[in-house]
């Protein structure tokens, strides 16, 4: 069964469907069928096409598993994409689209005519989405880090019990958590001032008054619900570690913190950029703590670029401006990605 098969003459040929290159010929004979298998010049890349054909009729039946997974993907993941991408370079007002090109991406780009430190400039918003970011990924990582060596004492005990308190947050959903910590930051009755009360910290802070404080309810509500994610992979990534080499380490005489750097760090570097590079995807595109806990506030400017494209398209009714702003986003998002990649890559090469 060769795939890209055709007859001549009463001949046969086509290509081997393992996806080498390779080609077979059948030719009628007195005394049967003479089949030849060769290569052709320039080897498989010389008929690239036929060679996938090859590959795809080999593993037609894993495919036909595949196909509806790749269509529910093309429907719900590609169309919407697409009709986004295409709706950036339209204007939309009462009702009718009007194509303007880039005039859309140029508007943004540009701060809109607005100061760098107005709240309504992309390049603000970019800044306080960046700062959000990383602020946020560099304690996920470090409380997850800290916690999962923490679950690795031997002199701890219940970890199991402990392991599934500390996993709560993450299981929660974020929006439900987002409103409780809404709650806990109330001015007049909330538990985080009660407690700041108690301990003679402050009284009645009003925490959405003021961009700073604004900005660490935001940091302090969504840390809460990323750090189990970083513990969980620093977990796994500690338990493949021989405890032989710890125990070596200590013979030779070497400190906490030598055997941190030394052993645990360089185990842990090739599990945690990966994860770095999905916590700080989940980060950036966080709308559910920034409209749940601050709402942009105050002014607007705790808003990160998610939100703000949230604003443009269901408060501005300029849904031209948000498909460009979703553009841009994603643009952003894939340089990061690729970026990460090759870093991560470079840190799993021996």
């Amino acid at each position: 069964d060769a795939a890209g098969r055709f007859e001549a003459e009463g001949a046969f040929a086509g290509f081997l469907p393992d996806g080498s290159g390779r080609v077979v010929a059948a030719t009628p004979t007195e005394g049967g069928v003479a089949v030849a298998v060769s290569t052709p010049p320039g080897g498989p890349d010389a008929f690239p096409w036929l060679t996938l054909i090859g590959a795809l009729a080999a593993h037609r039946t894993a495919l036909s598993f595949v196909a509806p997974a790749a269509v529910s993907m093309a429907v719900l993941v590609a169309t919407p994409f697409v009709v986004g991408l295409v709706l950036g370079f339209y204007d939309h007002d009462a009702n009718s689209w009007k194509f303007v090109g880039l005039d859309n991406f140029a508007h943004i780009l540009s701060g809109g005519g607005k100061a760098f430190d107005d709240p309504g400039n992309f390049w603000f918003v970019l800044g306080v989405t960046v700062l959000w970011t990383v602020c946020n990924v560099a304690l996920h990582v470090t409380l997850g880090v800290a916690l999962a060596l923490l679950l690795r004492q031997k002199w701890l005990r219940g970890k199991g019990v402990f392991r599934m308190l500390l996993i709560l947050p993450w299981a929660i959903p974020n929006y439900i958590t987002a409103l409780i910590w809404k709650g806990m930051f109330q001015s007049e009755y909330g538990a985080i001032n009660s407690l700041l009360d108690l301990a003679g910290l402050g009284h009645g802070v009003s925490w959405f008054s003021s961009w700073s404080t604004a900005f660490t309810a935001n940091v302090v509500t969504n840390t809460w619900l990323g750090f189990p994610f970083m513990m969980v992979v620093a977990l796994g990534a500690l338990e493949s570690i021989p405890r032989d080499l710890y125990e070596a380490a200590e013979v030779d005489g070497a400190s906490a913190w030598q055997r941190f750097h030394h052993i645990t760090l360089p185990h842990l570097r090739p599990a945690l950029g990966p994860a770095v590079v999905m916590g700080s995807i989940w980060t950036f595109n966080m709308f559910n703590v920034i409209f749940l806990v601050s709402r942009g506030e105050p002014g607007g400017s705790t808003d990160i670029l998610v939100t703000n494209a949230y604003r443009w398209a269901f408060e501005r009714d300029e849904y031209g401006m948000a498909a460009a702003y979703a553009t841009i986003i994603f643009l952003i998002l894939l340089l990061w990605t690729v970026f990460g990649t090759k870093v991560t890559r470079k840190e799993a090469a021996p």
